[in-house]
């Protein structure tokens, strides 16, 4: 084995050919819709100069992926995913090219933009928890966390390279070349997606309602092992999320520079994608879990040294740890969810893990805003990462089925 391939597990995308067309198409999907998600923004603040109407976007894509996520949960253990899949990502290219038409029309408006984006983002979580099931699906158990590694690297590479596209692409032409684009990366997702086989769900399927999403819930509560992997991300966002913080310590300690506080975002960008670039080293692992706590208590440890650290090379030192950390927490914990998981309660379950991963950081981000305001931003930074690292040590403790799940059981559920 190469050493580039012990750093970056590529088994998936050399052995799998479905896989290779669904990478492909996520990649092109994820950095299309970076290219909305500024688009967006800019147009609403050049059609209101509302800061307000600017937030209210974050506001509308909350409200509609819980409600439709957990909607998307349900359907997916009822219906073919496969299908499923097709229908809600042909939902957000006509949304996209909506949004284009909109934007064209001369007749843009403030409420025609919230309701245009509203729709995409339906479309995205009515679709997101079938979408989760597939890797596993597609790929035998011990390259499934390699699947997840390598679909998480293509994210967080848009999440870097996109916005910077975005720029570029309102400034020659406008946001409406921004949705046609994001539109046409739909179109490289649906091709992937339709080469795929049929995903309908195996064991006794569920009629989709409130009994189905009530019976998914239960099911998590039920399973240590479940429910421990989504309270790690719980602890990790709700207590430590630092982004609201990033201004006002900015501010206080590094005089308040703009491009200081881009450096903060790069920073767990950058550090992120490395640890995306090296996860073999982790997907290989034989225990998951035990990863997963470990990064989870390393995302903790290194806000709180952010929160300490004075020099700015140690602050960013800090944020790229942190964001290391997270990706590889999000890979392990996305590999035990899914491998854990029957193949019958995956949708509901996936939805669960989704809407926890949408919300906390938000969660995350208010509870910083808070405890700054009546302290200061260094001390929620510290605090917050110091909450992290006990909870996570109290569950690591506490929860022995997580610590010492093994990717390699001779059981798993569902397969």
């Amino acid at each position: 084995m190469s050493l580039a391939d012990r750093l970056l597990d590529t088994r998936p995308l050399r052995t799998s050919a479905a896989f290779r067309r669904l990478w492909a198409g996520s990649v092109l999907s994820a950095l299309g819709g970076q290219l909305t998600v500024v688009a967006v923004l800019f147009q609403m603040w050049e059609l209101t100069g509302s800061a307000l109407a600017v937030g209210a976007i974050g506001l509308v894509q909350s409200i509609a992926m819980v409600f439709f996520g957990v909607l998307g949960g349900a359907l997916a253990d009822a219906v073919d995913r496969r299908r499923l899949v097709l229908i809600t990502t042909v939902v957000q290219l006509l949304a996209a090219g909506l949004l284009a038409v909109h934007a064209a029309s001369g007749a843009a408006s403030m409420w025609g933009l919230l309701a245009l984006t509203a729709l995409q983002t339906a479309g995205s979580g009515l679709g997101a928890p079938a979408r989760k099931t597939f890797v596993v699906r597609l790929l035998p158990a011990d390259q499934v966390g390699a699947g997840i590694a390598l679909t998480n690297l293509a994210f967080q590479a848009a999440m870097l390279i996109g916005p910077a596209i975005a720029g570029v692409v309102v400034g020659q032409w406008g946001v409406g070349a921004c949705y046609l684009l994001d539109a046409l990366t739909f179109a490289a997702a649906l091709y992937g997606v339709q080469r795929l086989p049929a995903m309908r769900p195996q064991g006794e399927t569920a009629r989709p309602g409130a009994r189905a999403i009530w019976e998914g819930c239960r099911f998590i509560t039920g399973k240590p092992l479940l429910h421990g992997a989504l309270l790690s991300d719980v602890l990790a966002t709700v207590t430590a999320m630092p982004m609201a913080l990033f201004p006002l310590i900015n501010s206080e300690r590094f005089g308040g520079h703009p491009e200081t506080l881009g450096l903060f975002f790069s920073a767990v960008a950058v550090g992120g994608l490395a640890a995306g670039a090296a996860s073999g080293m982790v997907t290989r692992a034989r225990r998951p879990g035990a990863v997963m706590l470990a990064a989870a208590g390393a995302w903790g440890l290194a806000l709180a040294g952010f929160g300490l650290a004075q020099p700015l090379w140690l602050a960013l030192t800090c944020l790229a740890a942190a964001g290391a950390a997270d990706t590889t927490s999000v890979i392990t914990r996305g590999a035990i969810v899914q491998l854990a998981t029957p193949d019958s309660h995956r949708g509901r379950v996936s939805a669960v893990d989704h809407i926890v991963g949408v919300s906390g950081p938000d969660l995350g981000n208010f509870r910083g805003g808070l405890v700054a305001d009546a302290t200061s931003a260094a001390f929620a930074a510290f605090s917050g990462g110091v909450l992290c690292v006990v909870g996570i040590v109290v569950l690591a403790l506490t929860n022995r089925s997580l610590r010492r799940f093994e990717t390699t059981a001779p059981e798993l559920p569902g397969r």
